[in-house]
């Protein structure tokens, strides 16, 4: 990475992706992010630790990624006045971030134009941030009257929609500013369950910390176990059996293929094609059926552990039949899809983010790579086993509804192909390391994994006596939830659920 901060210093991550951590100075936040956004690299997350008990301070961390890989600065802020620039204006996704930090630690960003509550929602005292050491929890505070925009002008008149949705769906407030049926402007709200999940992380122990981790986003437990391990083993610089980590990857194209398949079911049901809906949830279940069977687990939770996998392949024929029987369903679904002029109709040209507003907007994962920005984990940093796999990127340019179902395919089928590449180069051996229990003092690491919706993020900090401080676990629901207010405007309101379905975003990881 060419930066002119001397004390950049390698970060050591266990056979990931290149990366780099720097301390800084306020006056150098600014400008680092502006190289990096320059050189069309991308923020990846930002929070920050309350250190006043041992350094009488507050830490502002942001990751960022380029190709060259990840840079990760600190900020060390004065527990008096912690106040540091403004970066939305160089990320936009960081406004949303930048409001959390203040709701869960009092940090305020200083020239941010959007100074709202985010995650508060009146559940807690306001000048009290229940992330900080000595946060004393209070009773629940009246609901905040939050200040959506308004938009005026003849003939504009709003719909408000949840939060209470129909269904187990969790809870996000979506206000449409709208004329006739077109939608000059959406506004969302999340955030309403706040979980506490980040507090719950402190001081319990590693394993208590990877079942946590497993449980930030259901639909998305391999990654985020995944990413949790991967920075335990970090820390602890402990070696992950070869097996351990193929099985890994077996499980994480197993997560994809289960989400892409549903997806495809539910995008179908969006335009009335109940058909579609019917058989991609039959092979859905036939899936989730199997990893009960040779798993454990419908949804594989806690199959990853810090050290290596916690269950082993046994028998890998089920596994080659069902591959045999997805793509053969899947082309055939795939072929009808494309061939039904309504569901067409509705799929082309619905939710456009044209790949230059992508970009700006640092729209990533799945949905970004349908909007052309060429970004995988998997592909252009490759941990182990895909550095041994030849992931091939599924990108499309029109950024549609279309093209997320495209990607969807494209995705699915390269997941197959990969599931028959790893069950035929499995290695043998051990699936677990010793028994990784605790980690050692003053650590900190983070790990990244491509999950099925975008990188996952999780860092993990640690005290003198290697108790967990602090872990930060974060979903590229972040970046992509604001993209979802570009992508309906222009649209009429009854294209929401579409388009809403296309990106399928997690209510959970954003809720933390």
């Amino acid at each position: 990475m060419k930066y002119t901060c001397p004390d950049l210093k390698l970060l050591e991550l266990n056979g990931a992706i290149p990366a780099w951590q720097v301390v800084i100075e306020a006056s150098e936040l600014q400008v680092l992010c502006q190289k990096v956004a320059d050189g069309g690299g991308r923020l990846v997350a930002l929070w920050a630790c309350d250190e006043r008990a041992s350094l009488s301070r507050f830490v502002l961390h942001a990751v960022l990624v380029n190709e060259a890989g990840l840079l990760c600065l600190h900020l060390p802020l004065p527990q008096e006045f912690p106040v540091y620039p403004d970066i939305s204006g160089i990320f936009s996704c960081a406004c949303r971030m930048q409001r959390t930090v203040f709701d869960m630690l009092g940090l305020t960003a200083s020239g941010s134009q959007d100074m709202r509550p985010w995650l508060r929602h009146g559940a807690w005292p306001e000048n009290s941030f229940p992330l900080r050491k000595d946060f004393d929890e209070a009773g629940r505070q009246e609901a905040d009257n939050y200040p959506f925009v308004q938009v005026e002008g003849q003939g504009v008149h709003e719909i408000p929609v949840g939060p209470v949705h129909a269904g187990i769906i969790e809870p996000g407030h979506f206000r449409f500013s709208i004329i006739g049926e077109r939608v000059l402007r959406l506004e969302e709200r999340l955030g309403y369950v706040h979980k506490g999940i980040e507090k719950r992380f402190e001081n319990n122990s590693l394993l208590f910390g990877a079942k946590l981790a497993g449980r930030v986003s259901g639909d998305t437990t391999v990654a985020y176990a995944w990413a949790y391990a991967m920075a335990a083993e970090s820390i602890a610089n402990v070696v992950v059996p070869k097996r351990a980590l193929w099985l890994r990857a077996l499980l994480l194209e197993r997560e994809r293929i289960a989400n892409h398949l549903g997806d495809l079911g539910y995008l179908s049901n969006d335009v009335a094609f109940s058909f579609g809906m019917s058989q991609f949830w039959i092979l859905k279940e036939q899936v989730l059926r199997n990893n009960a069977a040779l798993f454990g687990h419908r949804y594989l939770m806690d199959k990853i552990i810090p050290g290596g996998v916690g269950v082993d392949l046994t028998e890998t024929a089920t596994l080659l039949a069902e591959c045999d029987l997805l793509e053969h369903e899947v082309k055939l679904l795939h072929s009808i899809l494309e061939e039904h002029a309504g569901v067409q109709d509705r799929y082309i040209g619905t939710g456009c983010v044209a790949p230059a507003l992508a970009a700006q907007l640092g729209l990533c994962g799945m949905a970004g790579r349908a909007s052309g920005q060429s970004w995988d984990a998997r592909v252009q940093h490759p941990c182990a086993p895909y550095d041994q796999l030849d992931v091939q990127m599924a990108t499309h340019q029109n950024g549609d509804v279309a093209a997320r179902v495209i990607v969807r395919f494209d995705e699915l089928f390269e997941s197959l192909r990969l599931m028959r590449d790893i069950i035929a180069k499995l290695p043998s051996g051990n699936v677990l390391a010793i028994p990784l229990e605790k980690l050692p003092g003053n650590g900190f690491c983070l790990g990244m994994v491509e999950g099925w919706r975008g990188e996952v993020l999780v860092a993990i900090h640690t005290d003198a006596e290697g108790n967990i401080t602090r872990v930060h676990p974060h979903d590229p629901s972040w970046q992509n939830w604001p993209v979802l207010e570009h992508a309906i405007l222009g649209d009429i309101v009854p294209d929401f659920p579409l388009i809403n379905k296309s990106f399928n975003l997690s209510y959970s990881g954003h809720d933390l």
